[in-house]
């Protein structure tokens, strides 16, 4: 504990004493960052520096194994934690009758005949990522994702399907477009719509629109939706192994999520109870003896990132002792900035090129509360 509290004081300074104006231009540049005023700017700038600072403090921990995750810088950067909760985290509670939930879905019997790991993006039905944008549509991007799964299976094509269909459309039925929608209401439209256009035809434009679905554009179809037992990862991972991608809500207020970067993201404050942003759970997984889920997000899109843990191989843990090593404040320094140049040079946009893990078996962010999925 007082090697970790000298770290971090050591790590504040030399943090504070960088000069980041340079990889201020750069991130700007690389994330198409404009600002209307100078105050504006000079306020970004301030708020970008406070998290580069965390992101670096946290990945200096990380090398030392103090975390099973590594932060970075993404195009949400410049804002605060509140900025991004308002701005990305769409989910609506859902307020569906007890019996709306599958409580007698049986799992147990066949759970002994699933396979130990599954990943669905590598038989080709996940599409690829694509970045919501300034906009609480994750609940839409959800949705079709699991949806696009379904009929990949179906018909042997992997087609994308429209979130801007969703977002515009079905507001007549009680979602909010851009002001967050529910899962279960995204698959009531498309199955009383009796279709949802393709995203190549209706193309996401991050903003409510105009409702312009049409038959020549229709893609994809669904029947209904069943909703698996809350809380139960079981009954999660069965249905993962099973039928395919699932929609689930989960906590992502932190900010440690928000500058997520790469490896199972394990943050003891994520409560379970409080869900606010939809996602997509592609599959499931062991990795150093911890079992965790694959998740694809819609933060951001293709983006390159690196393991810290793994570029410095100095930074171990002996005989279950974590250890600093014996190094000068210049050695320190050289090292602290090459953790902020990785931090800031190798990742475009969030997470592991959109994805994530959380860990399994722990209802991590309440991962398991609420799962749900189409029925063709």
């Amino acid at each position: 504990m007082v090697g970790r509290l000298c770290l971090a004081l050591t790590l504040c300074q030399v943090c504070y004493g960088m000069n980041l104006s340079h990889h201020w231009i750069s991130w700007k540049i690389e994330h198409s960052k404009t600002y209307s005023t100078v105050r504006e700017e000079t306020w970004r700038r301030t708020v970008w520096e406070q998290n580069v600072v965390e992101i670096m403090k946290h990945n200096v921990a990380a090398s030392a194994g103090w975390y099973t995750y590594n932060m970075g810088t993404n195009h949400l950067t410049d804002m605060t934690t509140d900025e991004v909760n308002m701005q990305m985290n769409g989910l609506r509670l859902e307020h569906l009758p007890r019996d709306g939930a599958n409580d007698n879905f049986t799992y147990l019997s066949e759970m002994l005949l699933i396979p130990s790991t599954v990943d669905w993006t590598e038989k080709g039905l996940v599409s690829p990522v694509e970045n919501q944008g300034p906009c609480g549509s994750c609940w839409a991007f959800s949705a079709v994702g699991a949806l696009e799964g379904q009929m990949r299976k179906h018909t042997g094509v992997l087609v994308p399907l429209s979130p801007q269909n969703l977002v515009d459309c079905s507001v007549a039925i009680g979602n909010h477009g851009c002001r967050g929608g529910y899962l279960s209401k995204a698959f009531t439209y498309i199955a009383q719509n009796k279709g949802i256009d393709s995203d190549c035809f209706y193309p996401y434009e991050h903003r409510d629109g105009r409702c312009r679905y049409t038959l020549q554009g229709r893609a994809g179809y669904c029947s209904g939706f069943r909703i698996l037992p809350r809380n139960n990862e079981l009954a999660l991972m069965h249905a993962v192994a099973t039928v395919g991608p699932v929609s689930v809500g989960m906590n992502a207020n932190l900010p440690s999520f928000h500058r997520y970067r790469s490896g199972i993201y394990n943050d003891p404050l994520c409560n379970s109870r409080l869900v606010n942003h939809a996602v997509l759970v592609v599959g499931y997984g062991t990795e150093n003896e911890q079992d965790y889920w694959l998740i694809k997000n819609r933060y951001a899109h293709n983006h390159k990132h690196t393991n810290f843990a793994r570029m410095c191989p100095h930074f171990y843990k002996s005989s279950g002792t974590t250890w600093w090593p014996d190094l000068g404040m210049y050695q320190f320094k050289i090292i602290v900035y090459l953790l902020f140049l990785f931090s800031v040079s190798w990742g475009i946009t969030w997470g592991e090129k959109g994805f994530f893990r959380v860990p399994r078996n722990k209802n991590q962010c309440g991962i398991a509360t609420f799962a749900i999925y189409p029925t063709l």
